[in-house]
């Protein structure tokens, strides 16, 4: 009996041990999207994964859970196992949603541990082809005039398109009205018919309309031009110095992820990004491809988080601004 419960003993506390990389992974690894099949997430998750199962020698596995802007899938990753087997392919929405869900998301700095960024994808501003307008000056006047008039769509509250349309509003010093959508697919339906006038989209959800005259393109939203369409300028560069919205990529794990895992995930994450036909994948998708250290990725979160929570507040105080006092 007093064997036996030490062999359970010595067997458990083998399993307390925190992975090493020597033997990482022994195991396919899973890797979580927050968004559903076929979201820009969901579909560069896959192209990576597929690299990063042979950096890895091992499989590595997509699994999507949306809902609450990828709330439920952070959540998910925040409570599994320390050991590297249940990672998150993140985004943007990740840290917008410490703001915006304040006491109901995880803390990413806290709760998860950032492993490497994968890259960027810009917002393409693009218009209904008959409002009238070739660039976003154009449109910022046409706004000064129609504040009344002018409806935006995004792809639901706190989404990356939502809140860059948000800070180009503040920036701008106009209003618009906004139209909110499950996926930016069905913003850019609506956007064609004219229900809609105004739309800021990931670039691949919108980079085969433009090409097909069915909407406008204005500008990008990242800070330096896209390699997708390095013919349209900034918002930055035309009419908002300073202006900057694109929609990240990268990896996180749960938090107190033991560094060796932590290590080599993120090494085999730069291995993989510097394989010229997973840059060709990923670029026709509309993405610049990043990599460099957990350390890196970490200020990118805190930045992104501040960043974005200043927009938030923003928005909060503008609506309590508009809101008819109470008798």
């Amino acid at each position: 009996m007093i064997r036996s419960l030490a062999v359970l003993l010595a067997a458990f506390a083998m399993l307390a041990q925190p992975a090493r990389a020597d033997d990482y992974p022994s195991r396919p690894v899973r890797l979580i999207v927050g968004f559903a099949a076929g979201s820009s997430g969901d579909v560069i998750a896959r192209i990576v994964a597929h690299k990063l199962s042979d950096e890895l020698k091992q499989s590595v596995i997509v699994e999507d859970k949306p809902g609450a802007s990828s709330m439920v899938a952070t959540d998910y990753v925040a409570r599994s196992a320390k050991d590297g087997y249940t990672l998150m392919f993140a985004t943007i929405a990740t840290t917008i949603n410490m703001t915006l869900l304040a006491g109901k998301a995880p803390n990413v700095e806290k709760d998860m541990t950032p492993i490497a960024l994968v890259g960027s994808i810009p917002n393409i501003l693009v218009v209904n082809p008959k409002l009238g307008v070739s660039d976003v000056k154009g449109l910022i006047a046409l706004a000064k005039k129609k504040s009344d008039e002018l409806l935006y769509g995004a792809s639901g509250i706190g989404s990356g398109p939502h809140l860059a349309t948000e800070l180009f509003k503040q920036m701008a010093g106009v209003k618009m009205t906004g139209v909110l959508y499950p996926g930016s697919g069905q913003t850019a339906v609506d956007l064609i018919a004219g229900r809609i006038q105004v739309m800021f989209a990931p670039a691949p959800t919108v980079l085969g309309l433009i090409k097909d005259g069915r909407v406008k393109a204005l500008a990008t939203t990242e800070a330096k031009r896209s390699s997708v369409a390095p013919d349209l300028p900034t918002i930055g560069e035309d009419a908002l110095p300073g202006y900057a919205a694109g929609l990240w990529f990268g990896i996180l794990g749960p938090a107190g992820l033991p560094k060796p895992v932590t290590d080599k995930v993120s090494e085999a994450t730069n291995a993989a990004l510097k394989d010229p036909q997973l840059l060709h994948e990923l670029q026709s998708q509309g993405l610049n491809a990043a990599g460099g250290s957990p350390e890196d990725f970490a200020r990118l979160i805190k930045s992104e988080t501040e960043r974005w929570a200043r927009v938030i507040k923003s928005m909060d105080a503008a609506k309590k601004a508009e809101s008819p006092a109470k008798p």
